[in-house]
């Protein structure tokens, strides 16, 4: 009976004097830095089967030569290890300290691009690697280039054997500045140059708009980003909600119009920074009135702006109102402010009954859009308006309707009504088979929840079932 193979760490560690045999090409590692290793072990490295082999690490592909060799030395009884074993080793046991400097010393960008394609690299010292290298700014295309840009997407996307293509996608690369979150991850892609990429086929940003719009951006980043004065990258930080406040300042004195957009859609701005951007022009105003948390101080900021009465009315469908807020808004009794509250998902229901219960023509489409609304209020209205067509095609959309009332609503087999039925993530399965045929509905069948919910099971069971 043969002796069980050692594991190559204890084969290393009890070899003294001893050799080991070394077939095929080296991949991630040079034969210098193999040497260096097995040097601490007091091992030396052979291409030869000779006297005083204890081992074989073999490389995947070997000539018809070394297969003999291999050959040789299994009837020997030699153990043989596969040569990413002996990479992964290796790897576990580097000093990253001494690496990168050794690296940094000699400017070796080869032997950079060569650690940075080894998978067994922790994270921490991939990032590190990263960091060193220098893209090549004059060649476009350049090989090495490429190879640093794949290797570091096929690390940190999950890239499925039938994608492949994405690694050579720059948009890629967006997804991974957007999705990082390490801070030092997005340290190191600041160091890749500043790519353009088309977004929903209209909208160009770059890398570093990317990296500033990530909400895991540190102190040192921001500095960095804001270093480069882009008016586009500072727009990105703006919409931050992980920059400061005292950042956030800054950036509004620029004066640009943009830039005070996103500022209005930030949830971390101060009140003295809401109380600003009230005073800039409508658009500012709206986005503040319809984004921002409101308490019952930024109210009497509001208030006090004197703005127009039709843009006020923006605040009602506002998701962040505090409760204080939601009722003074009621006593004050504004039409168009009613509306707006009545087809807010987030007010409480009890207001929404106070609003059914005032018979306010206005809200009832709002009402009836709304998930929010009670049950008993869907269908009262129901009850109320079963002539109504528009009012009918508006309740269709609502996901908390009774099945009942959806069911009704399909029997009609009115265009109009099935453009929200298809939306709607609560009507039946067996109904929503038979909207599917209308190529009509594409778009509103687009939205549907459920329906991408069964989409995404089915190409699921289909990957398992090629798997099997």
């Amino acid at each position: 009976m043969m002796n069980e193979k050692p594991i190559l760490k204890q084969l290393l560690e009890s070899s003294e004097g001893k050799k080991l045999l070394f077939l095929g090409k080296e991949e991630i590692f040079t034969a210098k830095e193999i040497e260096r290793f097995l040097k601490k072990y007091k091992i030396t490295m052979t291409k030869y089967l000779e006297e005083g082999v204890v081992g074989t690490v073999e490389h995947h592909r070997l000539n018809p030569v070394e297969e003999d060799i291999s050959n040789d030395a299994y009837e020997q009884g030699v153990p043989a290890y596969k040569l990413t074993e002996f990479e992964q080793l290796l790897s576990e046991e580097i000093d990253d300290d001494a690496l990168l400097m050794a690296i940094k010393l000699g400017n070796d960008q080869e032997r950079v691009v060569r650690l940075l394609g080894n998978e067994h690299l922790t994270d921490t010292l991939f990032v590190r690697l990263l960091k060193l290298y220098v893209f090549d700014e004059e060649e476009e295309d350049n090989r090495q280039d490429r190879d640093v840009i794949m290797y570091t997407l096929r690390r940190y996307i999950d890239i499925k054997p039938n994608e492949e293509d994405l690694l050579y996608s720059y948009l890629t690369l967006r997804r991974l500045a957007t999705e990082a979150t390490d801070p030092e991850l997005l340290t190191a892609l600041m160091g890749f140059p500043n790519f353009e990429f088309l977004v929903r086929g209209k909208e160009k940003i770059t890398l570093r708009q990317t990296i500033a719009r990530n909400p895991v951006i540190n102190e040192s980043l921001i500095r960095k980003l804001l270093s480069f004065r882009e008016r586009g990258v500072e727009r990105a930080l703006a919409g931050n909600s992980s920059v400061p406040v005292e950042v956030l300042k800054h950036l509004l004195a620029k004066n640009d119009s943009e830039i005070e957009k996103a500022l209005a859609s930030n949830p971390a701005i101060d009140d003295m920074l809401f109380g600003a951007l009230l005073e800039k022009e409508e658009e500012v105003a709206a986005l503040l009135l319809l984004h921002q948390p409101i308490d019952s101080g930024r109210l009497e900021q509001v208030l006090g702006a004197n703005i127009d009465q039709k843009l006020f009315s923006l605040i009602g469908a506002n998701e962040k109102l505090s409760d204080d807020v939601v009722s003074a808004l009621m006593e004050k009794g504004d039409k168009n402010v009613i509306e707006a509250l009545s087809g807010n998902r987030m007010v409480p229901p009890a207001v929404l009954e106070m609003i059914y219960q005032s018979d306010h023509s206005g809200s009832v489409i709002p009402l009836l859009k709304n998930p929010a609304t009670p049950v008993w209020i869907l269908e009262a209205l129901y009850d109320e308006h079963r002539k109504d067509k528009r009012i009918l095609a508006s309740l269709a959309y609502n996901p908390s309707a009774p099945e009942k009332i959806l069911r009704e609503l399909f029997e009609r087999d009115d265009l109009e009504i099935n453009r929200g039925l298809a939306t709607n993530a609560s009507l039946p399965l067996e109904l929503l088979d038979i909207l599917k045929i209308d190529t009509r509905l594409q778009n509103e069948l687009a939205q549907n929840e459920n329906l991408a919910k069964s989409y995404e099971q089915v190409l699921n069971q289909n990957k398992a079932m090629m798997n099997v």
